[in-house]
């Protein structure tokens, strides 16, 4: 088996123990492509190797199987790395270090960052991996699940944790605003806005009773602040309270 070199393309290499079905292993590898990740060992599949249903279920990331490392042993597929993690979704009983999802994959692209080779182990379908596989790992990788339902595919386990190495690795913005041909209004449009509809309502008779007015007026501009309001929001509201005058006034 080809070793992993330190500091090699700094990504962990995922490790699939034991799998049960070709199907498995392909939808695993296309959820690795899909964030990056292209580093696959095989522990013994149970249907041999190569398998044409990983393939077709790999959709377009055959090359990652192509390039997959096949092990008859755990001992094997991990002896060149420095630290190990073993995803499970049920506590095994052993003293280990547990960290969410999120948490490894800070810790795996830190230290591939430093050169320190990592490897994630994913069991397989039926029961997950073993304890004597997982006392061979230097943290537990704990997802965490409905307890009542703790079953989880071995594809939505690898999907889960790439998903984790990409928003470690690439700092990814958890919330951003795409702009669609138009920018945010500045003060001076909303504040516009705010009179125009305070000077509309305030003659429709509104503002009513009168000592609530003010507190309405407020509110009402309160209101305008709170909204993120683009130019092009601030066009179509203008629009809208226009047509609603000329059609109250089409019958006067």
């Amino acid at each position: 088996m080809e070793r992993m070199m330190p500091g090699d393309d700094q990504q962990p290499v995922f490790v699939l123990v034991r799998p049960q079905m070709g199907e498995n292993i392909g939808a695993a590898a296309r959820a690795m492509w899909n964030f990056g990740l292209e580093r696959m060992r095989i522990i013994a599949p149970r249907d041999g190797w190569p398998n044409q249903k990983a393939v077709a279920m790999a959709s377009g990331a055959g090359r990652l199987l192509d390039e997959a490392q096949i092990c008859a042993t755990t001992p094997e597929a991990i002896g060149d790395c420095v630290y190990v993690f073993a995803t499970t979704a049920r506590a095994r009983g052993l003293t280990k270090p547990v960290f969410t999802p999120e948490r490894a994959m800070r810790m795996a692209a830190e230290k591939c960052a430093a050169g320190a080779p990592v490897a994630v182990m994913f069991g397989p379908e039926r029961a997950g991996l073993e304890n004597d596989d997982i006392a061979r790992a230097n943290a537990v990788i704990n997802v965490p699940v409905n307890p009542e339902y703790a079953s989880l595919n071995l594809a939505q386990c690898v999907l889960l944790t790439s998903y984790e190495w990409q928003r470690a690795r690439a700092g990814i913005t958890p919330e951003r605003m795409d702009m669609a041909k138009t920018d945010f209004a500045e003060q001076i449009e909303i504040e516009k806005l705010a009179e125009h509809y305070q000077e509309r309502l305030d003659q429709a008779g509104f503002f009513y009773p009168e000592p609530k007015a003010e507190g309405m007026k407020i509110s009402l501009r309160n209101m305008w602040s709170r909204m993120p309001l683009t130019r092009a929001d601030v066009q179509m509201l203008h629009g809208v309270m226009r047509q609603m005058v000329r059609w109250k006034n089409r019958g006067e």
